[in-house]
């Protein structure tokens, strides 16, 4: 069983963008900058943020944390959006979700440049994804980091049925789009699986690569998953622990020591898609930086 490394493959690319980043800073004196918006005091969503601002910080980016109150109105937030949109020094814009009920998600989406979403969320980015212009565009960050797996532990795609449990915006249609592109690490048969599928294990066991995004704690049981299977798990939920500190630990979608001894391949959680979300986050931004200073 190969045990798919997220943590390893993120400092890898990490150590990759560092150098990117310093040879611009040498070169034109310049380094990518990316701007977060958090709005409301929401615990997870700090953490969520002063981790991607210490990744930056990390490969030499320069970062910057917006935080609004939780009052903030939706006109308020289009505002400051606007003046990240038009800054010469901000490559890459992201506002943390949840916002709050004020507010409304997709106006926010439509209101940021999508040569500076570098979360890949505009309709123009994800228009570009499924028309196959992913190097025009930006792709979702998470998707694009089970790629990222793919690639560098050279797993072999084509042809292979992949079928992906989820729907969402943001993992499941991204994930479905990009594993049907007919590029390297890609070029798969695609089954889309969700809350309303009947009878999920008649899908799960034809997958050659199985990609769990539902956020449900070990919704995918061994007797769901075929003998040699590489299976991607996104998942992150958390659930008791009495071992714990918090009273909590993180968990997968998979239930991953039942289904390491049948998979061919398996990413752990966490450990495994989860470092990869930052580190192409971080590659987005890069990549906008490069294209807006026309180094690409």
């Amino acid at each position: 069983m190969l045990f798919i490394d997220g943590k390893k493959i993120s400092d890898d690319i990490k150590a990759e963008l560092r150098q990117r980043v310093a040879f611009h800073k040498l070169h034109i004196g310049k380094v990518p900058g990316l701007s977060v918006i958090i709005v409301g005091n929401n615990a997870a969503s700090q953490v969520y943020v002063r981790n991607k601002a210490k990744a930056c910080i990390d490969v030499g980016m320069n970062s910057e944390i917006i935080q609004l109150s939780a009052d903030t109105t939706e006109a308020q937030l289009l505002g400051s959006i606007a003046e990240l949109n038009g800054s010469p020094n901000v490559d890459g814009i992201l506002v943390q979700q949840p916002l709050p009920k004020q507010i409304d998600d997709y106006h926010v989406t439509l209101a940021i440049a999508p040569e500076k979403d570098v979360d890949g969320f505009h309709p123009e980015n994800v228009g570009k994804l499924v028309i196959g212009k992913l190097n025009d565009g930006f792709i979702s960050c998470t998707p694009y980091g089970v790629i990222e797996l793919l690639r560098r532990y050279k797993i072999e795609t084509a042809g292979k049925h992949c079928v992906i449990v989820g729907r969402s915006n943001i993992v499941g249609k991204p994930m479905a789009n990009l594993m049907m592109q007919k590029l390297d690490f890609m070029n798969s048969t695609v089954t889309v699986c969700h809350s309303a599928t009947p009878d999920l294990s008649t899908y799960t066991k034809q997958a050659d690569i199985l990609i769990a995004a539902i956020g449900k704690a070990h919704l995918i049981t061994a007797a769901m998953v075929k003998p040699g299977a590489v299976v991607i798990d996104v998942g992150m939920n958390s659930v008791p622990d009495a071992s714990k500190k918090s009273g909590q630990r993180l968990t997968g979608d998979v239930d991953f020591e039942a289904v390491k001894n049948i998979a061919s391949a398996i990413t752990p959680v966490p450990g495994g898609v989860g470092p990869m979300t930052i580190a192409m986050l971080l590659s987005n931004t890069l990549k906008s930086f490069e294209q807006q200073n026309k180094l690409r």
